[in-house]
């Protein structure tokens, strides 16, 4: 039982991170677009532009989160555990 509530708790910690990094790096990401249309004047308007990059790139940076936030920690800990459980 202990070890199902400490997965809980590290799942919900691991998922305010997501939110945290989802957060900042949509702003983040904004940002850089918003300076490039207002240096190139790109094509259309400012907002579509952001509309279409911003779309295409939140694809991207949730199959990135996922990865980085959950899969991969979440593998070096079940290592981690085997190899301290084994060892």
């Amino acid at each position: 039982m202990l070890f199902v509530r400490s997965m809980a708790m590290i799942f919900v910690a691991l998922s305010i991170v997501f939110v945290c990094l989802w957060f900042y790096a949509r702003a983040a990401r904004r940002e850089k677009l918003q300076a490039q249309w207002d240096r190139d004047q790109g094509p259309g308007r400012r907002e579509s532009f952001l509309a279409a990059e911003m779309a295409s790139y939140e694809e991207r940076l949730k199959r990135k989160l996922i990865w980085g936030v959950y899969v991969i920690p979440g593998s070096l800990l079940a290592i981690l555990i085997y190899v301290t459980n084994m060892g």
